[in-house]
């Protein structure tokens, strides 16, 4: 698929050139500083040289002194205490840490995650009637809650008092939680808006913690659980985000918790130091797993295992349904493919809305992802489960899948989400009419340059700048990830050094200068079609990250190509 190149605004050139003066670094530095809004000098020292004493006050947050208080009263009081979170990695990871550390203090303490396929996304009413059964007073809801208005009154009718973690968009009304901690509430002032459900817990842990005058070393225990839920649930890695999941990974490449330790073991991955693609690749979809083939209270299991024979134990269950899971994506993924390709007028759609009862609810926002990623377009994959239709959601740059899904909301039962991904559930005999109406609102509001998938570039550079230094300042804008993105450049004119070859199936490896410049190795993944144009000396250029490769014990400059044009 051809992709667009688009290079991000040229930045102010007076603020570019205070901050390499300032900081005596490279104007491509001082640049890519810039476009991330670091434009002082103490932003930059706190960007790259990042401490956990920047970490914000928790009871800035709304609500949180309630919350605190409220905890304290059920742990002196010797009430039961249920915390509850959603199925996927940032609930499990939330609900983990948050009853370890307070299994602590209190015996009376259970957590509660909901069946995917019996209850569904978020707060259930079977979940607050097994609080009410088994004595429960407190329900701590994490990643979750924040639209829940009607079953936290159901709940506070039964004499159950909740408090939300959640970090989702809430809606006009806000539940009548004793108290509701997320700092996308309008009213709420806490500085960063774009916490994990997980990053959540982590401040109701540092609370606690505050209000008791404890050690937070206590808390920071838990860092390499709050770096895989940010990873995993692909929040910005900006801000408080950029420093949790920064000490979060070398706690995880140093001393992970017994299960993040038996997770690595089964990655097979021998890397010096395990990074947020790892994480996103190699654990998180393992953790998923539970949740989507059987019960993610499995994922819970492993995740609070307390030695390492119970650790291994659980991350071996944990990767069976890992396994069961990619067998059963990769066939639904081919049947949902095969159905666009046998369909002319599917084809030419500018969305995709398949349904088909008998695919598997565990898995279609992963065929979702898949189908958005081949096709470029918003997607929405539907199956049949408990007397309804259930369906899962994604989009693509700069299309709002939620207000899209809002004008369609009458067809709907129910939905949720943000604006590229969504779930949501309707009566079967609504499909049609969903799928055309759907379309419809796509159609009218997306953009051709949504319909094309885009490269974002930091700039354009000479090969000449690229050399150990800049590497070396490269690797401290890490950790990578949404809106801290791995910066990719342009270089123009470039020309191949002797011939380029094709390894695997399609990836091209060669040796390109610039000019004058020195000669640099590059791999060139999935773009074997250029090798001819390349072989006969013509000028090209090319878009590309820079990263180090390691062969034989000996580490170079590598490029890392993304595209190629002529």
């Amino acid at each position: 698929m051809q992709k667009r190149w688009l290079l991000k605004p040229k930045n102010n050139a007076a603020t570019t050139r205070h901050l390499r003066d300032e900081l005596g670094v490279s104007d491509v530095v001082a640049n890519l500083l810039a476009h991330r809004n670091i434009e002082t000098f103490a932003a930059a020292r706190e960007f790259f040289r990042p401490s956990l004493s920047y970490l914000h006050d928790p009871f800035l947050m709304k609500d949180m002194d309630v919350a605190i208080a409220r905890i304290t009263q059920a742990i002196t009081n010797k009430e039961k205490i249920l915390v509850y979170g959603d199925y996927d990695v940032d609930g499990t990871t939330a609900v983990s840490i948050v009853y370890t550390f307070l299994h602590q203090f209190h015996t009376g303490l259970e957590y509660y995650i909901p069946d995917r396929y019996a209850e569904g996304y978020g707060i259930s009413y079977q979940g607050i009637d097994y609080a009410q059964e088994h004595g429960y007073t407190l329900i701590i809801a994490l990643d979750c809650g924040i639209k829940e208005i009607d079953k936290v009154a159901y709940a506070k009718a039964k004499g159950i008092d909740f408090i939300i973690g959640d970090h989702h968009l809430p809606g006009d009304t806000i539940p009548e939680a004793l108290a509701v901690l997320d700092p996308k509430r309008v009213d709420c002032h806490y500085p960063y808006k774009e916490l994990s459900g997980c990053g959540i817990g982590f401040k109701i842990i540092q609370a606690f913690i505050l209000s008791n005058d404890m050690d937070m070393e206590q808390a920071y225990q838990y860092l390499d659980l709050v770096a895989v839920s940010i990873a995993s649930d692909i929040v910005p890695i900006t801000g408080e985000n950029r420093l949790l999941c920064h000490f979060g990974l070398q706690k995880l490449n140093s001393n992970p918790s017994f299960g993040l330790r038996a997770l690595i073991e089964l990655s097979n991955n021998r890397k010096d130091f395990f990074t947020v693609n790892d994480i996103v690749f190699q654990i998180g979809p393992r953790i998923n797993a539970a949740g989507r083939i059987e019960h993610a209270k499995d994922a819970v299991k492993l995740l609070t295992s307390k030695s390492v024979a119970d650790a291994l134990v659980f991350s071996e269950k944990v990767n069976l349904q890992n396994n069961e899971r990619k067998d059963v994506d990769l066939r639904i993924t081919e049947e949902a493919m095969a159905l666009i390709e046998q369909d002319e007028t599917l084809q030419k759609r500018n969305s995709t809305v398949l349904y088909k009862a008998d695919w598997h609810k565990g898995v279609i926002g992963i065929v979702a992802s898949r189908l958005t990623e081949k096709y470029y377009r918003p997607t929405i994959i539907l199956t049949h489960t408990n007397g309804h239709v259930a369906g899962s959601a994604r989009s693509v740059l700069g299309f709002d899948l939620y207000q899209a899904l809002e004008s369609c909301s009458d067809l709907l039962e129910q939905f949720g989400g943000h604006k590229y991904a969504a779930g949501m559930t309707m009566p079967v005999e609504n499909v049609p009419l969903f799928q055309k109406r759907f379309e419809e609102v796509v159609t009218q509001r997306i953009t051709p340059e949504m319909l094309t998938q885009e490269i974002s570039i930091d700039m354009p550079i000479h090969l000449r700048e690229i050399d150990a230094k800049l590497f070396r300042l490269l690797k401290q804008f890490e950790p990578f990830g949404p809106q801290n993105e791995q910066p990719t450049f342009i270089s123009k004119g470039v020309t191949v050094q002797g011939q380029a070859h094709i390894v695997g199936a399609n990836h091209i490896k060669m040796t390109i200068v610039q000019e004058d410049s020195a000669p640099f190795a590059c791999i060139a993944f999935g773009l074997s079609d250029h090798i001819d144009f390349i072989n006969a000396g013509k000028r090209f250029d090319i878009c590309y990250t820079i990263e180090e490769n390691t062969w034989k014990s000996r580490k170079n400059l590598q490029l890392n190509i993304k595209a190629i044009r002529y």
